[in-house]
């Protein structure tokens, strides 16, 4: 374990929940006959916001479009490696209009944004890595879609199958720490992509069932700092004792949709 982990500065791409609510079930935490508090939702993810730049991050904001409650959840817009945009396929019709106003802002950027033909949903089921991109499969994104992300990419795609409907994306059941090492709940994932993941990240650090209903793995990390949930202690505690830094950040607002502080944010690789 080095002394002292260092950060690098990201960009990150988020929206306003100003029109956040929970008017459908299309996982297992939706229930839409629980209440929203949007005013909270809106303190909450303005925290991580501060957080963000407390930290010398860059945040980029797209602006939200009502009837799309789920718009705040950015990282399922698209996957950005070296400047090139991977755009999205909600497999839920009432998300992929939330494609057309990503894309939008993506191009009035100036990027140019690759449409999938298969069903894919960003960064909630496509982690970069240092030499690959990680992708989960079995309740969103589908396998075709990973082929066309590796052709896309010219990046060696590893496919993952989850198990367990309460992690229906990959980003509620792993995240990446630095360029060599990730976290997440082995429980997740299918016996063969437990043993994928042991090969290759043997000293990866592995989250009880708690800190992962917690949404502890769907955090984010600068390779020092880790942005995670407060509710996560155990997983907390383990991370200061591999050398980072965690930052709690209280997101339990956005857990009603199934979501939590990297659903809410789409990292802009340059």
């Amino acid at each position: 374990m080095p002394d002292s982990r260092v950060p690098r500065p990201r960009r990150f791409l988020v929206c306003e929940p100003r029109h956040f609510a929970v008017q459908y079930a299309i996982n297992p935490w939706m229930h839409p006959d629980t209440p929203v508090d949007v005013d909270l939702a809106q303190d909450q993810w303005r925290a991580l916001i501060s957080a963000y730049r407390a930290h010398g991050h860059t945040v980029d904001s797209v602006e939200p479009v009502a009837d799309l409650p789920d718009m705040v959840f950015a990282a399922n817009s698209a996957l950005v490696l070296a400047g090139r945009v991977f755009g999205s396929l909600f497999r839920a019709p009432q998300r992929r209009p939330e494609s057309t106003a990503y894309e939008t802002w993506f191009k009035a950027a100036g990027f140019d944004v690759y449409r999938p033909e298969s069903v894919c949903e960003g960064e909630g089921d496509l982690v970069p890595t240092g030499r690959y991109v990680l992708a989960g499969t079995g309740f969103r994104t589908t396998p075709e879609a990973h082929r066309e992300v590796q052709e896309f990419f010219g990046v060696p795609v590893i496919g993952l199958q989850l198990v367990d409907p309460r992690f229906y994306h990959l980003d509620t059941a792993l995240f990446v720490l630095d360029e060599d090492n990730i976290a997440y709940y082995p429980e997740a994932f299918s016996p063969g992509s437990r043993e994928v993941l042991g090969r290759l990240f043997p000293d990866a650090v592995l989250a009880t069932r708690a800190d992962a209903m917690a949404f502890g793995l769907n955090s984010v990390s600068d390779g020092c700092h880790v942005f995670i949930s407060p509710r996560a202690e155990a997983l907390a505690d383990q991370l200061v004792r591999h050398g980072y830094v965690p930052v709690p950040v209280d997101l339990s607002e956005f857990h009603k949709a199934g979501g939590g502080i990297k659903c809410c944010t789409q990292e802009i690789r340059s």
